[in-house]
């Protein structure tokens, strides 16, 4: 089977487009999501320019880019209006890839392309760092502000600091407030690199670094179905990618910059705001919100996927009416705005395509539910002058995974009426919560107890949640009754048939 190139492709001979993005990461993310948004712009004329992808790390997918030739089929499959829908295509807007851990001259020279104009990245949430060991003559500097701070200070030197060669710099890791923490990090390295000031002052004044918000699941190789894939298409592609059809990308940044990326023109679900902290609240607040509150009840239930919880007749209700009565009333922002987000919400977690394992949404479970459930909980009772019942009882499901828990090493040992699983977490919480339930007995005061410990941990949910009027009884209540009764009768008796 021959591999994708350009010829395969129908594009021999088409001249590349200049490179005007530079792209710190290649994986399936930012193929899925960044490059295939490019490419969108230059199908429709609006773009007229290409992608550099630089490999943040010594091992990567590098190679495999340039041997295809920047290129990769990407198949997107959802729901649409409620019926299966699937988009298969060549995504063309990559022209080449650096590793800079053996590249860091190409790397530099990079920087002193005009044509430059935009950096992306997604590094993961531990990507936008300071490494106190970077140091500016190293080749290269281990982390990724730093990669970026030399790459900044080279284009600084090379164009002498003229101000059109400034750079909008969007980063994509999932941290609030990245663009404003990747550009504190630079030019603290400027200051203690000793640069000059005239540097920091370019980056100020000439580069905009972005806040950004993104939303896609990208489920990557899909290798359960290559073979099959494989023969459809009549290639072979090592970089094959495979995502939903939702996507959303919220730039905090100058309306004229608009013009300069114009995503809203070609149709593309971007939006460039003043003020990003809405959107954030209710992605945190509705989308992973509503998976942290859920799947802890529907694991213990015995279901595996967030499709097989959406499609079940207890679990599926119990999402949805912890959604839209609880979650959505809670925020305090625009109800449409919040309810047509988590009418697209419930559409995307019943995704056919999208195989979702519960218990890799577990992982790291409390703080989760810290950032994302506990507020609904907490507003909706200074809201409504009660607590929201779902959300109470998700608290207690979640408190329930961890009973008669046995740590081995870094994970925890449990078990739920369809066997022994294993969650992960940090280990001191794996440690605290088994012994919260050391001395569990089954009854009303026994469950009291337990709820008490856990909600007084204040490392845990950042406040004594006991000083919340009623929150502890109420979750000893259901941890009783979980415990006592089993969390499928629970669950059937919360929802409304």
């Amino acid at each position: 089977m021959v591999q994708l190139n350009r010829k395969v492709a129908g594009l021999a001979g088409l001249a590349q487009l200049p490179e005007r993005v530079l792209q710190f990461g290649e994986g399936n993310f930012l193929r899925a999501f960044v490059d295939w948004k490019f490419h969108q712009l230059n199908k429709q004329g609006l773009f007229n320019g290409s992608v550099v992808v630089v490999q943040p790390i010594a091992e990567g997918l590098v190679p495999l880019i340039n041997e295809q030739e920047g290129l990769f089929t990407l198949l997107l499959r959802g729901l649409q209006d409620g019926k299966p829908l699937e988009q298969t295509e060549v995504i063309s807007s990559i022209s080449r890839g650096l590793n800079p851990y053996t590249q860091w001259d190409e790397y530099l020279r990079c920087a002193e392309e005009r044509d430059i104009e935009f950096v992306v990245s997604n590094t993961t949430e531990a990507g936008i760092t300071y490494d106190a060991n970077d140091q500016p003559d190293m080749m290269p500097p281990a982390s990724f502000p730093a990669k970026l701070a030399v790459y900044l200070y080279h284009r600084y030197c090379h164009f002498r600091g003229d101000p059109a060669t400034g750079l909008v710099i969007l980063p994509c890791e999932l941290i609030d407030r990245n663009g404003d923490n990747l550009k504190a990090i630079v030019l603290r390295l400027a200051r203690e690199w000793q640069w000059p000031q005239e540097f920091s002052v370019w980056i100020n004044e000439h580069n905009y670094f972005l806040n950004t918000l993104v939303d896609r699941v990208v489920t990557g190789y899909p290798r359960d179905e290559v073979a099959a894939l494989t023969e459809r298409l009549g290639y072979e592609d090592k970089l094959l990618n495979a995502g939903e059809l939702f996507h959303l990308w919220v730039i905090e940044g100058p309306a004229h910059l608009a013009k300069r990326l114009p995503f809203v023109q070609a149709g593309l679900n971007v939006v460039w705001t003043e003020d990003m902290a809405p959107y954030r609240t209710r992605k945190v607040r509705i989308l992973n919100g509503g998976h942290t509150a859920s799947v802890p009840a529907a694991f213990l239930y015995g279901l595996e996927t967030v499709g097989e919880m959406m499609d079940h007749d207890i679990m599926g209700a119990f999402v949805r009416q912890a959604i839209y009565d609880e979650i959505v009333p809670s925020i305090k922002l625009d109800k449409v705005l919040m309810t047509d987000f988590a009418n697209s919400v419930v559409e995307r977690f019943q995704n056919p395509f999208i195989k979702h394992y519960l218990l890799s949404i577990l992982l790291n479970s409390s703080s989760k539910f810290k950032t994302r459930v506990l507020p609904s909980i907490l507003e909706y009772q200074e809201q409504y002058g009660q607590l929201p019942e779902k959300l109470v009882f998700s608290l207690a499901a979640l408190i329930s995974v961890y009973k008669d828990g046995v740590i081995e090493g870094t994970v925890m040992r449990a078990q739920r009426t369809k066997g022994v699983y294993e969650m992960k977490d940090d280990v001191p919480v794996l440690e605290f919560l088994a012994n919260a339930w050391s001395k569990y007995d089954n009854t009303p005061q026994a469950a009291l107890t337990v709820s008490k410990v856990v909600l007084g941990n204040t490392a845990m949910w950042g406040r004594d949640l006991n000083q919340v009027p009623g929150l502890t009884e109420k979750t000893a209540d259901y941890l009783y009754r979980i415990t006592s009764s089993g969390i499928q009768t629970v669950a059937a008796q919360l929802v409304r048939r």
